[in-house]
């Protein structure tokens, strides 16, 4: 066999196993991540239907949405029955967070993004363990991180008084930034110079 034929077969047998390999990464993400999305997005419902008490107090909560276009957060009332436990309360928040504004404002977190837990420390710190989730269909950039930051934040510092600050963590990990940008090593509290004022 000659060393141009050697040649051929060899790139010839490189471009069969390239192929095979993106065929295989084409297949999961056709078949696999749909069903997984699917999965997760059941999950974080049938979470918020868990969450809603049937003899709690049902109140006005008052959630922030970013105003990316002004570098703001701005408040919008939610009825919200509120459950027994602060934790559970700091969930129900960012579960309907999770759901969007209901009057247009900007998106904190996806309809997919799982509480995974929430823990308050005696000194008033809330751990809040969400899921990668969080990161997906995220706008990068420090604005954006910022701003969904302090709309969790605040959001929940409003409603719970019993929380004083609040640490992020990705998948129970502490990470140091959102997605590149915000600082996240330390923990938060609200930042009234980003709330827009009511007119």
């Amino acid at each position: 066999m000659s060393v141009r034929a050697k040649i051929f077969l060899l790139l010839l047998l490189v471009g069969l196993g390239a192929g095979v390999f993106y065929l295989r990464i084409l297949s999961q993400r056709v078949f696999l991540e749909p069903s997984q999305r699917g999965e997760e997005t059941a999950r974080a419902k049938l979470s918020q239907i868990a969450l809603q008490p049937n003899n709690g107090t049902t109140q006005l909560a008052t959630l922030y949405f970013p105003l990316a276009d002004e570098n703001k957060i701005v408040a919008e009332s939610r009825s919200i029955t509120w459950a027994q436990a602060d934790a559970d309360r700091v969930r129900q928040i960012v579960l309907a967070l999770a759901e969007g504004s209901h009057q247009g404002y900007g998106r904190v977190l996806p309809t997919t993004a799982t509480v995974h837990a929430v823990f308050l420390a005696a000194d008033g710190t809330a751990y809040l363990d969400l899921s990668n989730d969080v990161l997906s269909d995220f706008e990068p950039g420090i604005k954006s991180e910022t701003l969904t930051i302090y709309s969790i934040v605040s959001s929940i510092m409003i409603n719970i008084p019993s929380v004083k600050r609040v640490q992020f963590l990705i998948q129970g990990q502490e990470v140091e930034t959102l997605d590149g940008h915000a600082d996240l090593t330390t923990a938060f509290t609200p930042d009234l110079t980003r709330v827009k004022s009511n007119p």
